[in-house]
């Protein structure tokens, strides 16, 4: 699935004025969104700090799917930036009245809103609502359909970065629904991008994409075959709301050939860190001694999620301001400046 409009991210300098996808963008804007993440995180204490960057903006989340992880971070996120912050409740808005997304997004907007975070059911939600915002408006995609997750993405980089460094040297294997799962579609584009020396994607036939190959990834069918070497694996969850037919016998049929359990981690790499983006299903692709284990890294990832979802609004914010600066400097002054 293809909603690539980098540009549509990007402001005149190249800079981001939305984060809807990972696709399109260049190594220095990841790069940039995990050493901002650094910057918030005191290294003594593991704290996060709270800031001033978004004082006096007002920020709305908007998600017509349910969230823990990603609404709660966001919010704890927000908030840690100053921001005001409001949550839209889908189930009492007038879309349940017959109001369009379109009408319901331009009255919000009248409302006064800086930034709206998006989370959807249809894929190209996040994208839909950037083109049509006002220009001073951004946009964050919070998950849209089966498309993209990408600060989930980004702050899995982040875990992996605060564990094993740089990230170009590692071998990582993602186990589960690569079909379905947006956060696997853009796991892949940000190890891509950072340059991951290998990815690996393991499942069984009926739940990878048609052609794999594209996507820059090595298959496997058999987990123990997948996991040899690795440094860092990535469970994902079986994403049974979005099968349209029954691709597995059972969850206990692929617990047996998939799930990740001390014997199959012991094919990894003795220091391989265990992740997984949430919510867990223990028993159906990991098992509580792993997703327990002193390798699991699962805790932290949420944690490192509110640093990470800090900084992609803050880059964002900032890049308003610097443009806007440079916008209100007269030109003769700038051509006085260069000469």
């Amino acid at each position: 699935m293809r909603l690539s409009t980098p540009n549509l991210q990007l402001n005149e300098q190249g800079k981001l004025r939305h984060f809807l996808t990972l696709e399109g963008l260049k190594q220095h804007h990841l790069t940039e969104i995990l050493d901002v993440a650094e910057s918030f995180i005191n290294p003594l204490t593991g704290d996060i700090s709270k800031v001033p960057s978004l004082h006096g903006k007002t920020i709305m989340n908007l998600f017509f799917e349910p969230s823990t992880r990603t609404l709660t971070t966001f919010e704890i996120a927000e908030k840690r930036l100053s921001a005001d912050v409001v949550n839209l409740n889908i189930e009492t808005s007038s879309t349940k009245k017959g109001e369009t997304l379109l009408d319901t997004l331009w009255n919000l907007e009248a409302m006064l809103v800086d930034m709206f975070v998006v989370r959807h059911s249809e894929s190209g939600a996040a994208h839909f609502i950037a083109k049509h915002v006002a220009p001073h408006v951004h946009v964050v995609n919070a998950g849209d359909g089966q498309h993209a997750h990408p600060t989930q993405a980004m702050l899995d980089m982040f875990t992996i970065r605060k564990h094993k460094g740089d990230i170009f040297d590692l071998k990582v294997a993602i186990i589960g629904d690569i079909q379905h799962s947006r956060v696997v579609r853009s796991q892949i584009q940000a190890l891509s991008i950072l340059e991951a020396r290998e990815i690996r994607v393991i499942g069984p036939k009926t739940l990878m994409p048609s052609h794999p190959e594209a996507l820059g990834v090595h298959v496997y069918d058999h987990i123990e075959e997948g996991l040899d070497g690795v440094d860092v694996i990535i469970n994902v969850r079986l994403q049974s709301e979005r099968m349209k037919s029954a691709l597995l016998p059972s969850e206990k049929e692929f617990f047996n050939l998939y799930g990740l359990t001390k014997e199959r981690l012991s094919y990894a790499k003795p220091d391989a860190i265990v992740m997984h983006p949430g919510p867990v299903n223990r028993g159906v692709e990991i098992d509580s001694e792993v997703a327990d284990g002193h390798q699991s890294v699962i805790l932290e990832q949420v944690t490192y999620g509110i640093a990470v979802r800090m900084a992609v609004m803050s880059i964002i914010i900032d890049n308003a301001k610097q443009l806007n600066a440079e916008k209100q400097i007269p030109k003769k002054v700038t051509e006085e400046a260069r000469s």
